[in-house]
């Protein structure tokens, strides 16, 4: 599938960063103990600024899918349909991340089952982004 390539902003750039070494990182608020994902600039639970990104371990499961038929994004039309599931991280089930889960048939999306995180290189600048593929 063509993956838009995302152009990282000075905020952002860790994730990204990271993402180039394959690694998965994201927000944690010392204060309260949480991660957040997407970022922001202060925490939602308690509203500590002082935030860190950490590496995490790149698992978690399957919460639920959907099936795209008609994409308005002209650049996704021609991979039509495909998966969009939503990824609870193992260590925060309350984040939650998107993938198309490469490789998993339309309408064959196991909901519940546990996923690793991959890495892709979008094909405009290089910038690699996280994906998720069954495992076990």
């Amino acid at each position: 599938m063509r993956k838009q390539s995302p152009v990282p902003t000075e905020f952002d750039q860790p994730f990204y960063d990271a993402c180039n070494e394959e690694r998965l990182v994201i927000q944690h608020c010392p204060a309260c103990n949480r991660f957040q994902f997407p970022p922001r600039t202060m925490c939602p639970r308690c509203g500590a600024s002082n935030l860190t990104w950490q590496q995490v371990s790149g698992r978690g499961r399957i919460q639920s899918r959907v099936v795209v038929y008609d994409s308005p994004v002209s650049a996704l039309i021609p991979d039509q349909p495909f998966n969009v599931a939503t990824i609870a991280l193992e260590e925060e089930p309350d984040v939650i991340m998107l993938s198309h889960l490469p490789g998993v048939p339309v309408d064959a999306v196991p909901i519940g089952a546990t996923v690793e995180v991959i890495f892709e290189t979008t094909p405009a600048t290089g910038q690699k982004v996280p994906e998720w593929r069954v495992v076990g």
